[in-house]
């Protein structure tokens, strides 16, 4: 079974500094029937005005991977890192057993655009970890994160894999799931995804579904989520 969550169905936040859509249910926004897919718990697509961020904060047990899509995040946290993350680039942060971070966008004249996503792990008060990498303009199916780090891809504690997606105008791929869900957010351009028409933002779902056809339309850049 596939399903669409158009973009515009979305939960929303705007606090001035800080304007965000929500996939899933987060903070104010909460519809029992978004709690999540899977294990794949947020996706939150984040505007940041230059020199708005969040400030100082706790997690724990939760996989916590950013996509910056435009600007650059300046990341700290209690492990000692202290990092610009630039657009293209990804960032891993296994909260396990607990971890403080802050998150600014230290530009003064442009917006920060990113995705933050919160996968459920299977392994609880674990140590926590740091990671980051870049993985930008580089095409077809690239491995983001994987329970093993095969591909040189981020190591995470659930059996779940996430690739990046990128697709020329009229180039196919056939994706092959080894979990019972998936998940796709669009993050650019337009594709079809097994019948589903998606476009920026818009997110298509699965379950159990082991192929998955996708044909851009449009040059595209999504994120694919393999999901037990």
């Amino acid at each position: 079974m596939f399903a669409m969550r158009p973009a515009q169905d979305r939960g929303r936040a705007n606090f001035g500094w800080l304007d965000a859509r929500h996939s899933f249910s987060f903070g104010h926004y909460y519809d029992p029937k978004w709690m999540g897919h899977s294990v794949l718990r947020v996706i939150n697509d984040d505007h940041v005005a230059p020199g708005g961020g969040f400030a100082t904060h706790p997690h724990a047990n939760m996989e916590i991977l950013t996509c910056v899509l435009k600007g650059t995040i300046e990341h700290r946290d209690s492990l000692g890192n202290i990092e610009q993350i630039p657009a293209g680039e990804f960032q891993l942060m296994s909260a396990g057993s607990g971890i403080r971070h802050s998150e600014y966008n230290p530009s003064d004249s442009e917006v920060l655009e990113l995705l933050q996503i919160w996968i459920e792990p299977d392994q609880h008060n674990t140590q926590p970890g740091y990671q980051q990498k870049c993985m930008n303009n580089r095409p077809g199916m690239v491995l983001v994160a994987s329970p093993d780090g095969a591909d040189d891809s981020f190591l995470i504690r659930q059996q779940a894999r996430v690739w990046r997606l990128q697709l020329a105008e009229g180039e196919s791929v056939e994706w092959l799931l080894q979990g019972r869900h998936g998940y796709l957010h669009q993050i650019s351009g337009e594709l079809i995804a097994s019948g589903q028409h998606a476009q920026p933002g818009d997110g298509v779902l699965s379950r159990d579904e082991t192929k998955w056809e996708l044909t851009a339309t449009s040059a595209s850049v999504a994120l694919l989520f393999d999901l037990p």
